[in-house]
């Protein structure tokens, strides 16, 4: 048996997995980022003996534990050198896991974005292939690659950060202090914004109309005719291409996976994505890669985490 556990900004979400790559029973608890990150780890060490309990089995049939956590992870000692979402520096996490629980258990750790990356290729939308990248688009951009069934992240394992290209030269201001980054044109965020500044500029469309922007509301207004709401669906995924293209003359995958909530639009973002990419990727004389969108939501971050 394995445990994976999804550790987010908001919860933390915790698998019990068979060797099959099914999950068979989960726990979640809120995260409350604020709290110091022992407090995190009481949590953890709560949701493996959970499910251990609910799962009966006793800790010496886990094989592994391995988890996803946000930000840039030192996979050789186990630490969070930074997490932004988290607002942790250099954070022992393994270590101060495995005080708490038996020695015999096998730690592993890596980024929430690989993790999930590696969940939909063993078992999800990528499932079978071997070089597949994920571009998540969420509060932010994140991206998971793997290449040759193993997830490449850099040297120094601060790779795959693929939401801080710059696509617009001089453009928006990004969380990461650079301007005009794919994370500020392409999450579900810059979305958001890009729908408020169409509301103030057409007070006569659907948007104006609403208390709250979210991604549904601005899809439901451009199903509906909506003229402001379409331009700024048309305008998202011109964005959200141009880094898919810059993805694919880069690596060539066999597979594009793309998370996240917008990828509840399925084929409605999927098939202008497809035609723009097909049109901009340098080598034209070779069929783009496949494009899909995610399958196992938040599971994929548990099964990838159970696989490290």
């Amino acid at each position: 048996m394995r445990i994976g556990i999804d550790l987010g900004g908001t919860n933390i979400a915790a698998g019990l997995v068979d060797e099959q790559m099914n999950i068979l029973c989960k726990m979640s608890l809120p995260t409350q980022s604020e709290r110091p990150y022992q407090a995190i780890v009481e949590d953890m060490v709560t949701l493996v003996k959970g499910l251990v309990n609910m799962g009966n089995i006793s800790l010496s049939d886990v094989r592994q534990v391995g988890i996803g956590c946000p930000g840039t992870p030192k996979k050789e000692t186990g630490d969070i050198l930074f997490s932004n979402n988290l607002h942790w520096h250099n954070v022992p996490l393994l270590a101060a896991l495995a005080e708490k629980l038996p020695s015999g258990i096998h730690w592993k750790l890596d980024n929430d974005a690989n993790c999930a990356a590696l969940g939909e290729v063993l078992a999800g939308a990528a499932r079978g292939s071997r070089y597949a990248i994920m571009i998540t688009l969420g509060t932010g951009v994140g991206g998971g690659i793997v290449l040759d069934g193993q997830i490449y992240d850099g040297v120094n394992h601060a790779g795959a950060e693929i939401g801080h290209m710059v696509i617009v030269s001089g453009g928006e201001l990004c969380t990461c202090g650079r301007k005009g980054c794919l994370e500020s044109y392409a999450s579900a965020t810059a979305l958001i914004r890009m729908a408020c500044e169409a509301a103030r500029e057409h007070p006569e469309s659907m948007l104006a109309s609403q208390e709250t922007l979210n991604g549904l509301v601005i899809f439901q207004a451009a199903e509906a005719g909506d003229s402001a709401a379409k331009a700024v669906i048309q305008q998202y995924l011109f964005y959200v291409a141009e880094g898919i293209t810059n993805v694919v003359n880069i690596f060539q995958p066999e597979v594009i996976v793309i998370g996240g909530g917008i990828c509840a639009q399925g084929e409605k973002i999927l098939q202008p994505i497809r035609a723009q990419v097909a049109q901009a990727v340098f080598c034209k004389q070779v069929s783009v890669p496949k494009m899909v969108t995610a399958t196992l939501g938040n599971d994929a971050g548990i099964i990838g985490a159970a696989f490290l």
